[in-house]
């Protein structure tokens, strides 16, 4: 259907200004008149020329699918047809992506297609456990209820990500400025003092000499340098995305020395806030697991779920193969096998969550004060270094003339 953007007047004299689709003008004049809008512009919406390039388009963000569950929640608590809250969010949606996105689930409703279904068709979007969250609340008639917890989930997940992306980040710009102050020493300083050296003539110290022949390497052979960094990256990457590479990778990130408690703490509290928010949601154990396995992002813990998957379907509880697995930590599985005995799973589930998330939030602050002054002692002694190389040989000419 065509879009039309409109401008006008509220009862009251209040400008307002939107996006509507209709089949004509004539028909979207009556839609506004009959939101009371009076005074009314309209005019055929301009086309995108980029529209049809996906990645030129903005992406969904974290925050506008909060803020579309949130908002839709209230909708559907306040006894607003589902149809009309979607048309209202999407008319409003400054992300054309997911305005878009929004237009076409409303249609997909329109047409017959169930809330659920009509987002599974966006998996980019709303992944399995939005969706299957989704479809529970739309069987037990709780779907309002359901969204809340969802934006409240999103949120959680949202901030304990960038906790650690922001752990990640100092001491990875730290580094690149180290590369950066290196190289500009060895490829444009240190040749000015290599040709005051020669000119001197003698035997240089031998740090000196070290430096330089590191300088006259990078400068002779930077471009095969260049070349194999490319390669070892395209190389890493590649080998990343197959099975065994993926498996050998997530595993090195749960054993590495400091940062691997790290993620371990990431990953228990990603597992139990997922799974307890799905069983406080109505549902089933097994698909539950099976869900929060798909999206653990860690193959080792999700092989750990998917055992444990198993072993339940086979009648076991949910705490001796979580035990077993060596993943989670042993006050996990206590406190699980404490809650599925209590038959208050789903709770005790959101009490781990609180604590690991904690637990992280030290961590990360731990991390942090630790790698501060090893990069600056790092940044600092290798600068330093290059410096006292190039000085050595001045300082013993200064003691020859003295």
């Amino acid at each position: 259907m065509p879009v039309y953007v409109w401008k006008g007047f509220t009862e009251k004299g209040k400008k307002r200004k939107g996006e509507i689709e209709a089949k004509d003008i004539p028909s979207a004049q009556q839609l506004l008149k009959r939101q009371n809008l009076t005074s009314l512009t309209i005019k055929p919406k301009p086309k995108d020329i980029f529209e049809n390039i996906a990645f030129m388009q903005p992406r969904v963000k974290n925050k506008d699918l909060i803020l579309f569950t949130r908002q839709f929640s209230t909708m559907i608590d306040a006894g607003l047809p589902l149809m009309q809250g979607l048309e209202i969010l999407a008319n409003q949606c400054e992300n054309p992506t997911f305005k878009k996105i929004l237009t076409q689930i409303k249609n997909d409703v329109e047409g017959g297609a169930t809330f659920s279904d009509s987002l599974q068709k966006h998996p980019k979007v709303y992944d399995k456990l939005y969706c299957n969250l989704v479809a529970a609340g739309e069987l037990g008639g709780i779907l309002d209820t359901i969204l809340q917890r969802l934006a409240a989930y999103i949120e959680k997940n949202a901030k304990l990500i960038a906790k650690v992306k922001g752990a990640m980040v100092y001491p990875a710009v730290i580094a690149a400025i180290a590369v950066v102050v290196v190289l500009v020493m060895l490829i444009f300083v240190i040749p000015v003092f290599a040709e005051m050296f020669a000119s001197f003539g003698g035997e240089l110290p031998g740090l000196t000499q070290g430096v330089m022949n590191m300088s006259s390497f990078l400068r002779q052979h930077w471009w095969k340098l260049a070349i194999a960094a490319v390669a070892f990256g395209f190389l890493f990457v590649k080998l990343k995305k197959t099975d065994r590479g993926e498996y050998l990778w997530d595993r090195f990130l749960l054993n590495v020395p400091v940062i691997g408690t790290l993620f371990r703490k990431v990953a228990v509290a990603k597992f139990t806030r997922t799974l307890g928010t799905m069983l406080s949601s109505g549902v089933p154990i097994l698909d539950g697991l099976e869900i929060v396995g798909k999206t653990a992002g860690n193959r080792i813990v999700e092989e750990a779920i998917n055992e444990t998957r198993l072993s339940i379907s086979e009648g076991k509880n949910i705490a001796e193969p979580m035990m077993e697995s060596g993943v989670f930590p042993p006050m996990v599985c206590q406190m699980i096998a404490v809650g599925e005995s209590t038959g208050a799973l789903d709770a005790m589930l959101g009490k781990i969550a609180d604590f690991y998330e904690d637990e992280v939030d030290q961590a990360v602050d731990t991390l942090t004060s630790m790698i501060e002054p090893l990069m600056m002692v790092f940044l600092g002694g290798t600068v330093g270094t290059m410096l006292i190389a190039m000085y050595l040989p001045i300082f013993k000419i200064a003691g020859a003339v003295g």
